[in-house]
């Protein structure tokens, strides 16, 4: 096999029958004939261009040319062959590289590019890569733009010809950023949230609770799991910059890439969009029902301190830390600082306790066992609020003290909420409706 395949710069071309499933179930046994009838334009395409014929697998064929301009030129005629011979449509991705030959065929990042190209694509479609692009003459290539591929990162793909398709099943672009560390007693969270979001039913979802609580982690540890759930795109817009509903548009516009709307943008791509920090806007909540009603395969996670009121909106209040997993959050970060922090359970668990198992909190909490120990923090917590200090410097400014943090809170509320929240605070141990 080595003989007859190409060396140095290769192109390849993966092919594969669009809805093989469904057109089996629709054939029957007619499904036999139209993949040999298949099988025989594609060859006598790779024979008429010089073309190698890798491996052949079910209705899927790797074939590799010396000559980028005969890989585009087979795969023009095997479209065209098919749209001849019956119903069987292929996608087809082509990548130009410099693959490793060997025994048994080709290895390298270049073959699972090609192939990702491929799988990017729909029945009747050819994409091709930059690669190939800049070796090819011809004038009806078109630029797709960027997209973001499986395990091989951002590619621009280019389309033979200028028939409409689908948008391309790409990743799109990331735009959430996994955090750094997962959140520390939120697996039970997270699973429902997915189980939400996989059943289909709940296109958005409010992530309810205080500052400090870890809305924006869970939401961003969310989205990163979904990735392959969402294969057009998973975006996220910080809205707490945004003072005035109307700019949410324009904001959340330019945070997904978009020159128009974001309907326009959005509009059939399977994707999820996270909205941080709606709370600042919330007469921008219709706008987002407008984002729903016209895109039908969008799903929105907001965070957020109250509720946007919307008919499609499924709260999810997030609670404090449970004792053990606020103990083992306040434990890892403890160590971070201090690697060799050791302390008893039960004073931990009481400064815990004391800190209502709130993420931030413990966390600059933990921070302080440089100096300071548990039992210690224990006897300063009157003081919390210049305590609690010396977040991050890589958060935003309200999450790097707890007195920032409500501060942000508070400075969100009307005239009218706030002597209501003055009144309150004679209550120090909460109270009842009534």
């Amino acid at each position: 096999m080595t003989r007859r395949l190409p060396s140095g710069t290769v192109t390849l071309v993966f092919t594969d029958i669009s809805g093989s499933t469904e057109l089996l179930h629709a054939t029957n046994d007619r499904y036999a004939a139209l993949l040999a009838d298949h099988r025989r334009v594609i060859r006598e395409a790779i024979a008429r261009h010089d073309g190698a014929e890798v491996d052949t697998q079910g209705d899927a064929f790797f074939i590799a040319f010396a000559r980028a301009s005969d890989a585009v030129a087979t795969a023009r005629e095997v479209v065209s062959g098919l749209e001849q011979a019956g119903p069987v449509r292929v996608r087809i991705g082509i990548h130009t590289g410099e693959p490793v030959l060997t025994e048994e065929g080709y290895v390298g990042l270049d073959v699972h590019l090609a192939a990702r190209i491929a799988a990017g694509g729909h029945g009747g479609q050819i994409l091709v890569s930059q690669q190939t692009r800049d070796l090819v003459d011809a004038a009806d290539l078109h630029d797709l733009g960027l997209h973001r591929l499986k395990d091989v990162g951002e590619v621009r793909l280019f389309q033979v010809g200028g028939d409409e398709f689908p948008p391309v099943r790409s990743m799109g672009r990331n735009t959430v950023a996994a955090p750094s560390q997962r959140p520390v007693g939120r697996d039970r969270e997270l699973a429902e949230l997915r189980a939400l979001i996989e059943g289909g039913q709940t296109r958005l979802i409010t992530i309810t609770g205080p500052g400090g609580i870890g809305k924006t982690t869970l939401a961003r540890t969310l989205a990163a799991d979904l990735t392959d759930r969402f294969g057009d795109g998973l975006w996220f817009a910080d809205l707490s910059a945004t003072s005035a509903g109307d700019q949410v548009e324009a904001q959340v516009a330019a945070a997904i890439g978009s020159h128009g709307g974001v309907v326009d943008h959005l509009r059939g791509r399977n994707s999820l969009l996270v909205l941080d920090n709606f709370e600042q806007v919330m007469e921008a909540a219709r706008t987002v029902a407008g984002w729903l009603d016209g895109c039908a395969s969008l799903v929105i996670v907001a965070t957020s301190r109250e509720v946007l009121r919307l008919r499609a909106e499924h709260e999810y209040p997030l609670a404090p830390l449970g004792s053990d997993a606020a103990v083992a959050l306040f434990e890892a970060r403890a160590r971070a600082v201090s690697p060799h922090f050791r302390a008893d359970q039960r004073e931990l668990e009481r400064l815990c306790e004391r800190l209502d198992g709130m993420p931030l909190a413990l966390e600059l909490a933990a921070t302080r066992t440089r100096t300071l120990t548990p039992e210690q923090l224990l006897s300063r917590l009157d003081q919390r609020f210049s305590l609690l200090t010396s977040g991050a410097r890589d958060v935003p400014e309200r999450q790097r003290t707890m007195e920032a943090t409500v501060a942000w809170s508070y400075d969100l509320l009307d005239p009218h909420e706030r002597e209501l929240f003055g009144r309150l605070a004679v209550f120090s141990g909460g109270w009842t409706l009534e």
